[in-house]
């Protein structure tokens, strides 16, 4: 049955190699599970309830991967995406996490008609490379901000804006020891990594009596009081708009890259080859609205299954196994619910600092790419918003690159996104 259902001789794969390969992503990304509950829970979200989500929209999102798409990636909520949710879309004079979630929705609908279309593949050609970098590396520094005050490290100062914490409270400086466990592992090639560093420092926590231990398994706890909680009405307020266009700009790029870059290597799309690319992207959209529903924001596809490609996943098998482990996540509430804030800060960090590898492939030669570029990383975490990050790089690109005679080097892509986000400073200011 797994023969004929995922192709494995024609993969040159096995049933074992797909199961270990499995089983190696979900270890490089299972951090997610602790780190989602934490971001949302700051909306009003009940975290219990935003676990089980997180679980579900990994499982389900990874299930339609494998069987849409026979891809060995696994899905869940992105980083990036859920920072958006909770700390920009959200917080006053922002929308209620309802909205949000109706939002996330809609940007799901949204990219099954533009992958269907054939829309979502003229999006990804017409925006610069140079701003698809700055946007990952900005959202990188944007996680950095976070994480660096979530663990105390940064705090507000009347005087300078920000200021260095307490270097001697010891949920501060148990981040610290997480962020050097996390970066040590990871450099050893230590599979799991992450998700190692958050539990030593849990375990710590509650060794010093910063936390409980309130057991490790138990039945899941409800989901109810986020499953089908999405306002629907409320996406119809002018302002969610910006909303909905940052959902789509940021996922539009971190999805495909994940997905082109994680098949590329796994070899699955190679000229002259049929591939799944197509199905592959509307997996990742039917997920996204499977998400919102759950009660999570934008589920996406993850780099981390590059590990699991590199043990030897070639097949949907990978991400059906990948599915079923974050099944088996349910059952662990007790000690999520046992993660403090400063656990879960070093893997934020951590990620940061992947995310911002991105910059290397600006080209900083040419001001009127470089400029932009770094006008959309600097100011997503200087403004916290990835929104007007977004806003600033796009804008800035048309301006300078009209301005010194290189109309014609800006995509259609490009003019309408700058555009729209005009339009947002020019009539839905804050």
């Amino acid at each position: 049955m797994l023969e004929k259902l995922f192709k494995l001789s024609e993969h040159g794969t096995t049933v074992r190699t797909e199961m270990l390969a499995g089983l190696t992503t979900f270890l490089t990304m299972s951090y997610i599970i602790f780190v989602n509950p934490e971001i949302l829970s700051s909306t009003g979200m009940d975290r219990n309830a935003i676990f089980v989500a997180t679980c579900l929209a990994a499982a389900l999102g990874s299930a339609v991967m494998a069987l849409m798409a026979n891809w060995p990636i696994g899905m869940a909520p992105g980083m990036g995406l859920n920072a958006y949710f909770a700390f920009t879309a959200v917080p006053p004079p922002g929308f209620t996490w309802q909205q949000a979630l109706g939002a996330v929705f809609i940007t799901g609908v949204i990219f099954c008609i533009l992958t269907v279309t054939g829309i979502r593949s003229w999006l990804i050609a017409g925006i610069p490379h140079s701003l698809r970098s700055a946007i990952a590396a900005g959202i990188g520094l944007f996680l950095a901000i976070i994480a660096l005050k979530s663990s105390g490290i940064v705090v507000d100062n009347p005087a300078t804006l920000i200021g260095l914490g307490d270097m001697h409270h010891t949920g501060t400086l148990l981040a610290i020891f997480g962020f050097f466990v996390i970066a040590s592992l990871d450099a050893m090639k230590v599979r799991g990594a992450i998700l190692i560093g958050i539990l030593v420092v849990t375990i710590l926590s509650m060794v010093f009596g910063i936390s409980q231990f309130q057991g490790i398994v138990s039945m899941p706890p409800s989901i109810s009081p986020t499953f089908l909680q999405l306002d629907l009405a409320g996406v119809l307020h002018a302002g969610i708009v910006q909303v909905i266009l940052v959902f789509v700009l940021v996922e539009v790029f971190d999805a495909a890259g994940t997905l082109i870059g994680v098949a590329k290597r796994a070899r699955l799309t190679e000229p002259g080859k049929p591939n799944n690319l197509g199905r592959a992207l509307f997996a990742d959209s039917t997920a996204i609205v499977a998400g919102s529903l759950l009660g999570t924001s934008s589920t996406t596809a993850y780099v981390e299954s590059a590990s699991g490609v590199q043990a030897g996943g070639r097949t949907g098998l990978t991400a059906l196994t990948i599915a079923l482990l974050f099944l088996a996540a349910l059952f662990v509430s007790p000690l999520a619910a046992a993660v403090p804030a400063y656990a879960t800060a070093p893997a934020l960090l951590y990620v940061a600092g992947l995310m911002m590898r991105e910059l290397v492939d600006i080209d900083w030669e040419d001001v009127t790419e470089a400029t932009p570029a770094a006008l959309t990383a600097l100011a997503m975490p200087f403004t916290y918003s990835i929104a007007n990050g977004l806003a600033f790089g796009f804008i800035s690109y048309v301006v300078i690159k009209a301005a010194t005679g290189r109309v014609s080097q800006i995509h259609v892509a490009t003019w309408l996104v700058a555009i729209l986000f005009i339009i947002r400073f020019a009539f839905f200011a804050e």
